[in-house]
């Protein structure tokens, strides 16, 4: 379960200096007001040149951004090289996270999900594909970006995915959420801006070391949740029970 909650919650930031700069001591640090009471969630690792720890959570980093302290920020980008959780910028790592979402070849969720879950699951996907163009904002539409082409890329396939991974699919297909699609989650955002300040990445976890926990999970201890999220889905007004 300590997997679990490092994959959706939080992730480990390395930030490494390459010359002699050090952040000052906290209780000598001079904050702004506004910053006087953020916790920066960055430790150091006293070494020459010294090393940093930063934690972050997989939202988008507009949420955040203006409530990460500036010595967080300045760590960021006084440091040559910088290891992420996973190497969100590899092709491979999405194609792999993606394959590693599916059930054994020949198997469907209706095959491993209790029949009324299941059928209360679809109701409510098709009822999310029928909001989310009432969802869209003005922006996103700008871009290119249009509720089918959305859809079909956070719940395509999904009657063959796992149903750990449909549980955190379908917690991620909110107003909300959808509202904030097309903007990167504070990890990737790093990991961009890294790339663009030529710094040098690294990932400390492979990808199989993020799905086999996962995958490894039961079904009750899947199901559970399963069952509560799907007594919570607005999609069965429309449908019935």
């Amino acid at each position: 379960m300590r997997a679990l909650g490092a994959f959706i919650q939080s992730c480990l930031v390395l930030l490494v200096r390459a010359d002699q700069w050090r952040l000052k001591d906290s209780t000598n640090c001079e904050l702004n007001r506004k910053q006087t009471d953020l916790n920066s969630f960055l430790w150091t690792i006293k070494r020459d040149p010294p090393s940093y720890f930063y934690g972050t959570i997989h939202v988008p980093y507009t949420r955040v951004w203006d409530f990460i302290p500036d010595n967080s920020k300045q760590a960021f980008q006084e440091s040559n090289i910088v290891y992420f959780e996973l190497d969100l910028t590899d092709p491979y790592t999405i194609s792999a996270l993606t394959s590693c979402q599916l059930l054994p070849q020949g198997e469907n969720l209706q095959d491993v999900l209790p029949r009324d879950i299941y059928r209360r699951l679809k109701r409510h996907l098709e009822y999310v594909k029928l909001m989310m163009p009432s969802w869209m904002t003005p922006d996103q539409r700008g871009k290119g970006l249009y509720a089918d082409y959305l859809f079909n890329a956070i719940a395509g396939n999904w009657e063959r995915k796992r149903p750990v991974w449909v549980m955190l699919m379908v917690n991620s297909l909110t107003e909300a959420d959808i509202k904030t699609r097309g903007v990167p989650v504070l990890d990737l955002y790093l990991a961009q801006e890294a790339e663009r300040m030529r710094k040098k990445t690294g990932a400390v976890e492979k990808v199989e070391e993020q799905c086999h926990p996962l995958n490894g999970l039961n079904f009750s201890q899947v199901g559970v949740h399963e069952n509560k999220n799907s007594r919570k889905m607005p999609g069965q007004v429309l449908t019935g029970p």
